[in-house]
């Protein structure tokens, strides 16, 4: 038996990240009519046979998603520090078996923590106040860009999100490089997730030191900023406002951080010297 009646079984190829559904639209509630929405599945990070999270993510990307999580929130530094990777789908979602150098494994576990992630909270479950900011090396100042180059950046966002134009759902995480092209971006429900996507495919690309900024279509919490930060990353846009404490993050870890990040709209929140 069907869990979910209105689904349609026979599909054809869709999108990775995407299903059909019968919906009924407010004038014409009469007859369903069929219509994509972005799947969203329960996704565990597992570690040497150890459970370290649960996030709720797009089924798609998730080796990239896995290894930028890993590398975000310290559990390696370098894409090296994993040895093996396996995705299994389980009953309820999906499992990413890691397996690490036993360094990181024995650092992970000393500071292991139960946490249950969701798609508008990067720190549930987090067992202590204290452990919710990282210290954060700050950043040089090797980077520039020029915000002329900006406008062209936000009209190519769209083009790497293939889910997101079928369903309006999902957010991106993309790559300019200094001439306003974009050069790899992911998606994912959740806009924690679609960075931790971008930063794993940079860490594992030959341009992964090439100069550029990180462009992201969502607002910028405190840990996208540290997320960016962790990774090496010295200019974040983002397309909706900055909250305050991500405004501080920003400044005592030396990432530029602009908000508002709009065709012909910027609103520079840190660190203006990057920028031409």
């Amino acid at each position: 038996m069907n869990d979910k009646p209105h689904d349609i079984e026979n599909q054809g190829e869709k999108p990775v990240g995407a299903r059909q559904t019968m919906v009924w639209q407010r004038d014409a509630r009469q007859q369903a009519q069929p219509d994509w929405l972005a799947e969203e599945v329960p996704v565990a990070l597992v570690y040497n046979g150890i459970s370290h999270v649960v996030m709720m993510a797009t089924p798609k990307d998730l080796a990239a998603f896995a290894v930028g999580f890993s590398l975000s929130e310290g559990i390696i530094a370098v894409p090296g520090d994993i040895f093996s990777m396996d995705i299994v789908p389980v009953c309820n979602g999906i499992e990413i078996q890691i397996e690490l150098s036993s360094r990181r494994f024995m650092a992970l576990k000393e500071r292991r923590r139960s946490m249950a992630g969701r798609t508008g909270c990067g720190v549930c479950g987090v067992e202590q106040l204290a452990e919710i900011g990282k210290p954060l090396r700050p950043l040089p100042f090797t980077q520039r860009f020029d915000l002329n180059q900006l406008d062209s950046a936000l009209h190519q966002l769209k083009d790497f999100q293939p889910v997101g134009q079928l369903t309006g759902c999902t957010h991106a995480a993309a790559w300019i490089d200094p001439d306003g092209q974009l050069r790899a971006g992911c998606e994912d429900v959740g806009r924690h997730v679609a960075l931790d996507k971008l930063l794993g495919v940079r860490s594992q690309a030959e341009w992964a030191t090439a100069d550029g900024a990180l462009l992201v279509s969502s607002r910028a919490s405190y840990e996208m900023v540290q997320k960016a930060a962790m990774c090496g990353v010295e200019i974040l846009f983002a397309v909706s406002a900055a909250t305050r404490l991500a405004v501080d993050v920003a400044e005592s870890s030396n990432v530029t951080l602009v908000g508002f990040s709009k065709p012909g709209r910027a609103t520079v929140y840190t660190h203006p010297q990057r920028l031409n």
